[in-house]
């Protein structure tokens, strides 16, 4: 999916978080804004040995509730 975004918007400045390109399920292409399944942020983050709780904590507090600009992500809450 992050190839196809890249390909299809060349000339855009698309800002991507890091370590998770498995869970980018989409763009909103008014704000050209990348958008992230939570379930899927959740579920690399067990992969990469957190529990699932260390996991939601640590996706809450250090990357869903980080603002970096206009361009910050979106993160679709699919985790319910």
């Amino acid at each position: 999916m992050v190839q196809k975004i890249l390909d299809t918007y060349p000339d855009e400045d698309i800002l991507m978080a890091d370590g998770f390109d498995e869970a980018v399920i989409g763009i909103e292409t008014k704000t050209m804004r990348v958008i992230y399944s939570v379930s899927k942020c959740i579920e690399i983050l067990v992969e990469q040995g957190m529990s699932e709780f260390e996991a939601i904590e640590y996706f809450d507090f250090n990357v869903s509730g980080s603002y970096v600009g206009e361009k910050t992500p979106i993160w679709c809450d699919d985790y319910i």
